[in-house]
């Protein structure tokens, strides 16, 4: 986990949802089946040198789904990142400075799981907080220079991102979600809610352990209206691409 999920909402909508601001026009289409290496829509902060001085904006950028470490020598790397685990996060090489201050939100409208049936057989599930609501994942990013562009060229420098996970919680008895999702996988991605997410985005702050923790010790409070519906199989091609993928139809098994 996590390895597709559903990002459809529009720019201008996350725009005013996140209160943030674009350094740059982007164009993020609809997507009910976001895979590795798509371009994804993720929110950050930073201090911008303005001229009533410094001052921290919340922005809307566009970045690869799969982080590159900047010392990658190749970006075919971020294909294995597109999950961070939180557990080793603050330890891992690809990992461990972006912690630190490149920090960011991933907004979704749910996201994809398998459970396993007999053979190879495999039954998609949707994972989702219910109709009219979004979900936002805490994240990582990273700039990578890309040596093959001549400097000041477009494509010089890769934003990219990834999306921290963590074991998956027990169920507890005011609600029988994560029972269900333990079913499917054992593993989650972290949300936040939005008292979580203002301290996540804080470029300022420096104690990257205590947010991690701080994340991780409210999954059960975020995720517990959490909804699992079974979908069609079809998700399972990333070339097909529409709400459809989210009906919800009956279960193989």
């Amino acid at each position: 986990m996590c390895g597709r999920y559903v990002m459809a909402r529009a720019v201008g909508d996350l725009l005013a949802e996140f209160d943030a601001e674009l350094e740059d026009e982007v164009s993020i289409p609809p997507s009910w089946n976001v895979a590795p290496t798509d371009a994804v829509a993720i929110v950050l902060e930073r201090v911008k040198e303005g001229d009533a001085g410094p001052r921290q904006v919340r922005q809307l950028h566009v970045a690869r789904w799969g982080l590159v470490p900047s010392w990658a020598k190749d970006v075919k790397i971020g294909s294995s990142m597109i999950n961070a685990r939180s557990e080793t996060v603050l330890e891992k090489p690809a990992f461990r400075k972006a912690v630190q201050s490149r920090r960011c939100a991933v907004p979704a409208d749910g996201y994809y799981e398998w459970k396993q049936g007999s053979g190879k057989s495999k039954q998609p599930y949707y994972v989702h907080p219910g109709q009219d609501h979004g979900l936002v994942f805490a994240g990582l990013y990273e700039w990578w220079r890309d040596p093959s562009v001549p400097e000041g060229e477009p494509g010089r420098w890769l934003l990219s991102t990834s999306i921290l996970t963590a074991d998956t919680p027990p169920p507890g008895t005011e609600s029988t979600i994560f029972g269900k999702l333990t079913e499917l996988h054992d593993r989650v991605p972290l949300p936040m809610d939005q008292a979580t997410m203002e301290a996540w985005l804080d470029p300022q702050a420096d104690d990257a352990a205590g947010l991690v923790d701080l994340v991780r010790s409210r999954v059960k409070d975020a995720a517990a209206h959490w909804q699992v519906e079974s979908v069609g199989k079809e998700v399972g091609n990333v070339r097909n691409n529409g709400p459809e993928l989210i009906r919800p139809v009956e279960a193989l098994f």
